[in-house]
């Protein structure tokens, strides 16, 4: 938002005949613990009132309104050594978001702190919750009923539908998000004129009109559509970063590359320049040497459109991540995944972020349907791959692709992976994997059928695949499914 855009906000907010339970006027500074107070209280007070944000303003006259100016410098302000935003933010829980602005209007200086409204539960400030009780701030374990409406609400505020920027004039959207790749991707003409561009990214739930002919910019439409991630305060650390390093190791990284546009539209950039980092191995023909591909393209294509749409925006300061090493990918996204890693193939699609993700199929970018990992899965055996292996921490999901290894050099667990993949993958296709099938999987001639026997035992030993027809008495014959079929 620029400065007119925090001025015309300013004399809107200056325009309330009287404080409200969720706009604080204060003439000058207070103590560091009474701005803690006071976000606890207003956003408190914007969850039982509804509203998008809360304000607490520094430079105004409380009766008046008037804008006097204040010496307080929030944005350089400490407490200890500690930046009192940061401060701030740490001693809140559970963390609500809020910025803090500073304008200069006729040479008085004016601080606005923008705050989000409490979601599920009250927000406390050093474990205490405070709320706004007409233009006093009290505790609210003195007002339960108050206490038990923001409990009740149970509302969530899902991160599509939060605002990333607000008070946009018409021209503040158009510059901010690239809507003529919107129209492009959906093989659409671009409108001859502004006021239907702006209803079509309206009616796409990317921007919404406010009551003073303003816009309101969604995360949505920012995610997918920003011209510049980094417009945005709180998306700037959502770019995907590339991180290519010299070995298999983190000591020596070559190059870093971040992408700052929307997802939608710089997904095919993100794409294209993660395939151009990928190792080749030199194969010599009879007459030619040419460059063969270490990984299929499709896997990489899946896996980063799954990294951007599953991750949870909830956690703040971290994005997703590809790491390129000698011998492997690294591919990382914050928040756990919402299904067990073991049922990524067959289980139906689950996501935070269900508008990003629907977007993301409608322009083909990613699976409708629950295959995608299945095609990953599907590729790397066509490659001869290890199996890839899905990690999932407290709070990320990593996914390892491996480069390719002998048989005989695999560990028992790649070998076992690999067997439960391929026979999830041969179940979902409405096939049964076989020790002929296994063999395939890995390269094995026939004659050596006890090497994929013994594989096959130690997937059946670790409870990840079981025999089709436990009746058969035919080993020859014997087929496996996976432990869930």
């Amino acid at each position: 938002m620029d400065k007119n855009n925090y001025i015309h906000l300013l004399k809107e907010l200056c325009s309330q005949t009287s404080e409200t339970e969720w706009l604080e006027f204060k003439k000058s500074s207070i103590s560091s613990d009474e701005i803690g107070e006071y976000i606890s209280a207003l956003s408190n007070s914007a969850c039982l009132h509804n509203r998008v944000h809360a304000y607490l303003l520094f430079g105004i006259e409380d009766k008046t309104h008037a804008v006097v100016g204040t010496s307080f410098q929030v944005k350089s302000s400490k407490v200890g050594n500690e930046d009192l935003e940061s401060w701030l933010a740490r001693l809140l829980n559970p963390r609500v978001d809020f910025r803090i602005e500073e304008i200069d209007i006729d040479d008085k200086h004016i601080v606005i702190v923008i705050i989000d409204p409490a979601h599920n539960r009250p927000v406390a400030f050093k474990n205490t919750a405070f709320i706004r009780v007409g233009s006093y701030k009290k505790k609210l374990l003195d007002y339960p009923e108050k206490e038990r409406k923001i409990w009740k609400k149970h509302h969530h505020v899902y991160f599509e539908d939060e605002i990333a920027f607000n008070n946009c004039t018409d021209n503040d959207v158009l510059k901010l998000l690239d809507y003529p790749s919107y129209f492009r991707l959906l093989n659409i003409n671009l409108p001859a004129n502004k006021s239907a561009i702006l209803e079509k990214l309206s009616e796409e739930n990317f921007i919404k009109k406010t009551n003073d002919d303003k816009y309101d910019i969604h995360n949505l439409g920012a995610i997918l559509f920003a011209n510049r991630l980094s417009d945005f305060k709180y998306l700037s650390r959502k770019s995907i970063r590339v991180i290519i390093y010299k070995g298999n190791d983190r000591l020596n990284a070559i190059k870093e590359w971040a992408c700052d546009q929307g997802y939608a539209t710089g997904f095919k950039q993100i794409v294209d320049y993660i395939i151009d980092q990928l190792p080749q191995n030199e194969v010599i023909g009879r007459a030619l040497r040419q460059q063969v591909k270490m990984y299929p393209d499709l896997a990489i294509r899946e896996l980063v459109a799954n990294v951007l749409i599953h991750q949870d925006f909830e956690i703040r300061g971290t994005g997703s991540m590809v790491e390129i090493f000698k011998n492997r990918i690294e591919i990382t996204n914050p928040g756990k995944p919402l299904i067990n890693t073991l049922r990524f193939i067959d289980h139906n699609p689950r996501s935070r972020n269900e508008q990003l993700a629907s977007f993301f199929r409608r322009v083909d970018f990613c699976e409708e349907r629950g295959s995608g990992i299945d095609k990953v899965i599907s590729s790397i055996e066509t490659f001869q791959l290890p199996a890839p292996e899905f990690i999932a921490g407290e709070n990320y999901l990593r996914v390892f692709i491996y480069a390719h290894k002998s048989l005989r050099s695999m560990e028992k667990k790649d070998k076992v992976r690999a067997c439960y993949q391929h026979c999830c993958l041969k179940y979902v296709n409405g096939e049964l994997a076989t020790n002929k099938s296994l063999r395939d999987r890995f390269e094995v001639s026939e004659k050596n059928y006890p090497v994929v026997s013994r594989i096959i035992a130690e997937t059946v030993e670790e409870g990840l695949i079981k025999l089709n027809d436990p009746e058969s008495k035919s080993k020859k014959q014997a087929s496996y499914v996976p432990f869930w079929a």
